[in-house]
C-alpha cells in the first residue's frame, strides 16, 4: 500500500480523500487542513469538512495556520509518504515539504487557466462551456507546475457553483487514483505560461449587480450561488432567476408580473426573478413583492 499524507480543507476536498481512503490500494496516514473556523451568526466552531471525515476514520489530523510552524515538517517526514495529495488546502508548500515527496495537486480548471483562488467561480463567470480539473506536480509556483493528467466535461447551461463543484470533486476522485497508480509511467508536461489565467479571491462586493447584462447577471447568480450571491444597491438577494431575450429601452423596467414571477428588462436581454430576498427581511416570491410595493408593468425594479 501506497502511504498518503493528503492536504485539503473544503467539500470538494472531503470528496476526493474519502475515495482515497475508500482504495486499498493506499492508507492516508496523516491529514493536514485549515483550522476550525466559526461560523453563521451564531459564531460557532466549526471544523473543516476533511477534518470531520478523517476523524471518522481515525487518521491524524493537523490543523497549522503556516506550514512552517515547528513540527509540521517533521511531522509529515516521520509519516514517510510516497505521495503527498493537495486539494483546495489554501496554503502554498514550502520547498522543504515539496522535497519530500512527488506532491500532487487536484485543481479545479483546465491549467494554464484560472491559476488561483476561485477555478470554479471564474469558469461560470466567463461562461466558459467547458471545464475540468488537473493533475499536476506542486512546485513553488502558484499552480504552475507541470500536469499530469485532465479530466473534463461539458458545463450545462443551468449549472450552477455547487453543483459543478460535486461533479468536479467526483472527476478528481476518480482522477488522482489513476495518476498515482500510473504514476511512474506518466511524462510531466509543462504549461504553457502564456496562456495563463488567474483568478482572484471571491469577495463580498463582487455580487453587485446592475441591470446592463442579462447574461452577465446569470453567469455571477451561478457563480456565486450560497456566497456571495447577487443583490441590488439596495442589498436586495436575488435567489432564483433565469434569462431571457427579451430587452427595454428602460434599464431595470418591469415587463412582466405573472405565475413565472417577474421579468425585469436589461440594456441587453432580460431577467426572470422568481424569488428574492429583501435586505433583513425573508426570502418572497417576485410577484408578491412587487404587489406588496405596489409596483405594476412599466415600473422601474430599481
Amino acid at each position: 500500500m501506497k502511504r498518503i499524507v493528503y492536504m485539503g480543507t473544503p467539500d470538494y476536498a472531503k470528496v476526493i480523500l474519502d475515495s482515497i481512503i475508500n482504495d486499498d490500494r493506499f492508507e492516508v496516514v496523516l491529514v493536514l487542513t485549515q483550522p476550525d473556523k466559526k461560523i453563521g451568526r451564531k459564531q460557532i466552531l466549526t471544523p473543516p469538512p476533511v477534518k470531520t471525515l478523517a476523524n471518522l476514520h481515525n487518521i491524524e489530523v493537523l490543523q497549522p495556520t503556516k506550514l512552517r510552524e515547528d513540527g509540521i515538517y517533521e511531522a509529515i517526514v516521520e509519516a514517510k509518504p510516497d505521495f503527498i495529495i493537495v486539494a483546495a488546502f489554501g496554503q502554498l508548500l514550502p520547498k522543504n515539504i515539496l522535497d519530500i515527496a512527488p506532491c500532487i495537486n487536484l485543481h479545479a480548471s483546465l491549467l494554464p487557466q484560472y491559476r488561483g483562488a476561485s477555478p470554479i467561480q471564474q469558469s461560470l463567470l466567463n461562461g466558459d462551456r467547458y471545464t475540468g480539473v488537473t493533475a499536476m506536480m506542486m512546485e513553488e509556483g502558484l499552480d504552475s507546475g507541470d500536469i499530469l493528467a485532465y479530466r473534463y466535461f461539458e458545463i450545462p447551461f443551468e449549472m450552477s457553483r455547487l453543483a459543478l463543484q460535486e461533479l468536479l470533486s467526483h472527476e478528481a476522485s476518480k482522477l488522482i487514483l489513476e495518476v498515482m497508480d500510473r504514476f511512474e509511467l506518466i511524462a510531466p508536461l509543462a504549461q504553457i505560461t502564456t496562456l495563463s489565467a488567474h483568478c482572484k479571491k471571491i469577495k463580498k462586493e463582487m455580487g453587485e449587480i446592475e441591470f446592463i447584462d442579462a447574461l452577465e447577471i446569470y453567469n455571477k447568480y451561478r457563480a456565486f450561488e450560497e456566497w456571495p450571491m447577487i443583490f441590488n444597491s439596495e442589498g436586495t438577494k436575488f435567489l432564483d432567476i433565469s434569462v431571457e431575450e427579451r430587452q427595454s429601452d428602460n434599464v431595470g423596467e418591469i415587463l412582466a408580473i405573472d405565475k413565472k414571477g417577474v421579468l425585469i428588462g436589461c440594456a441587453k436581454g432580460s431577467i426572470r426573478v422568481k424569488s428574492l430576498q429583501p435586505a433583513s427581511k425573508k426570502p418572497i416570491e417576485a410577484k408578491a413583492y412587487c404587489i406588496s410595493k405596489g409596483l405594476k408593468v412599466g415600473d422601474s425594479f430599481i
